[in-house]
């Protein structure tokens, strides 16, 4: 039997449109991953970094089928210092950036019937993620955003500034090799040479893990382990949550300071060392 379709509107999604002859090699330059990859039906997940390689942002792009955009699915509430950032870096590039009245749905389950119909393409994250749609405006009868953000923490998938700190998150702490957010090929982007660093030299001492609890504490509160500190909690819901851990301390219960509990639940996608990195 095939699972029924599940289709949540996003209203903390916006997408700015790219458009001008040299969108795809502006935007190259810019971001981790490889923009060419964005074609009618294939979506590609990318992040923009500061040039020590720190998290600014990440979206989701997507070819317009008529071939004369790139439209970028990012946060809403981020949607405004995207644009100007890259506005930063025009020069005399053949480029415009404008916002879109597109609203921003998640599905997942059975295809969405109206994925022929639509802009549209697999979430680039995991199969099971789903897909991710534009449409003109909410569709009628979606879900709210709490059905999406329950299945995502399910999988364990980050979701923006909710679980990245701007100016201080690397990308391989956040998982986006795993979860195919990063070209190793493509070629140079600002930040790159940190993001390459942190690989080949294996610096990553802290990862964004899923986690769960009975009463999971808000983003940002301390996790300890037998009285050091661990991490700090991230976004969560009905107890199921995201929060970044010392990679020495990944193994047994986190508390808080309050008495919560607090477990790393690891899915069969997300691979960690084999031995724990040394505690700093």
């Amino acid at each position: 039997m095939v699972d029924p379709t599940h289709l949540a509107h996003l209203p903390d999604r916006a997408v700015l449109a790219i458009s001008g002859l040299d969108r795809h090699s502006f935007l190259q330059g810019l971001v981790s991953n490889d923009v060419t990859q964005a074609i009618p039906g294939r979506a590609v997940w990318a992040a923009l970094l500061t040039a020590q390689g720190r998290w600014v942002a990440d979206f989701f792009l997507f070819a317009d089928p008529d071939g004369a955009r790139l439209l970028v699915d990012c946060e809403a509430a981020q949607a405004g210092m995207l644009r100007q950032r890259l506005l930063r870096y025009r020069l005399r590039s053949d480029v415009s950036i404008d916002e879109t009245g597109f609203a921003v749905h998640a599905a997942w389950g059975a295809v969405p019937p109206m994925i022929d119909s639509t802009i549209g393409a697999p979430d680039p994250r995991l199969t099971e993620a789903g897909w991710r749609l534009l449409l003109p405006r909410p569709a009628e009868g979606a879900a709210d955003h709490a059905a999406y953000d329950a299945h995502r923490l399910a999988l364990g998938l980050p979701d923006g500034s909710r679980d990245c700190e701007e100016g201080k998150t690397l990308l391989l702490e956040a998982n986006f090799e795993l979860l195919n957010g990063i070209s190793w090929t493509k070629g140079c982007y600002m930040g790159q040479e940190l993001t390459a660093r942190t690989r080949y030299r294996g610096l990553v001492k802290r990862k964004l893990l899923p986690v769960m609890g009975a009463a999971l504490p808000p983003p940002g509160t301390p996790l300890l382990q037998a009285g050091k500190e661990a991490g700090h909690m991230a976004s969560s819901r009905d107890g199921q949550g995201l929060a970044m851990v010392r990679l020495a301390h990944r193994s047994g219960e986190l508390t808080t300071e309050a008495g919560h509990s607090v477990q790393v639940r690891l899915p069969d996608w997300l691979t960690l060392p084999d031995a724990d990195a040394p505690a700093e």
